[in-house]
Parts: C-alpha cells; sequence; structure tokens
C-alpha cells in the first residue's frame, strides 16, 4: 500500500505543476497581448491627436479664405455654421437608432447566438377603442 500511496503523492505533483506552466502560459501571452493592444491605442490616440490639429487647421484657413472677401465676423460664422453641420451629420450617423431598420425576425427565425425563436413584432403599436361620441346637451345612460 505504501508503493500506491507514493503514486498518488506523484500524480497530485504532476497536476500541480502541469497547472503552474499552464498559469505562467496563459499569463505571459496575457502580457503579450496587452502589450500589442497597448501600443495599437497609443498609435490611435496619436492619430486622432493629429487629426484634431488637422481639422483645426482647415478650419483656420477655411475661415481666413472667407475673410478675405467678408467681414471677419461673417467669415467666423460661416465657418461655426459648417462645422456645426459637419457635427451634426457625424452625430446622425453614428446613432444606429435613427437609420433604416432591418425587419424583424419572424415566429420562425432565431436570436442570434440562441435556438430560442423569436415572437413576432406588431408593425404598429396597439389602438385603444375610442368611446362613442355624446350630443351635447344629452347624458349618457348606462
Amino acid at each position: 500500500m505504501d508503493r500506491l500511496d507514493h503514486l498518488e503523492h506523484l500524480d497530485k505533483h504532476l497536476v500541480d505543476e502541469l497547472a503552474q506552466v499552464a498559469r505562467e502560459t496563459v499569463r505571459d501571452e496575457l502580457r503579450e497581448q496587452t502589450r500589442r493592444q497597448r501600443r495599437r491605442a497609443a498609435l490611435y490616440a496619436g492619430s486622432g491627436a493629429a487629426a484634431l490639429y488637422a481639422g483645426a487647421a482647415l478650419t483656420v484657413a477655411l475661415g481666413l479664405g472667407l475673410a478675405a472677401g467678408l467681414p471677419d465676423w461673417a467669415a467666423a460664422l460661416i465657418t461655426a455654421a459648417v462645422l456645426g453641420a459637419v457635427a451634426y451629420a457625424l452625430r446622425a450617423a453614428a446613432r444606429p437608432d435613427h437609420g433604416p431598420t432591418a425587419p424583424a425576425p419572424g415566429p420562425a427565425e432565431a436570436a442570434p447566438g440562441t435556438d430560442i425563436p423569436v415572437p413576432p413584432m406588431p408593425s404598429a403599436p396597439p389602438t385603444v377603442p375610442s368611446a362613442p361620441p355624446t350630443v351635447p346637451g344629452t347624458h349618457d345612460r348606462r
């Protein structure tokens, strides 16, 4: 029986060692992925800052170009209106709930990633039947 106890101890030691190696491998892989993602995020941030400065320079050029033929205040007002329209268009494009909508899934279609069927959606909200009109001067005798 001592021999079986010794093998059980070896099995437990082997499992612990394998778990440790797996943890270290996963930890190293996550560190490498995080390092790459951090670098990519820094590049995106730099790109965004450069685009912001490019947009500011373009705005100044537009204002100065307009100021050549208009009063300064009018050129600034037109530039602000153009930037406001661009901001509004970008905001509208970023909102997914205001674009063309996809048809609602039918009763036989399942929700993505599930096997559960989705009930059909009504095309219009339900209406409440209205009460019959009453003639002025008469009382409702129900």
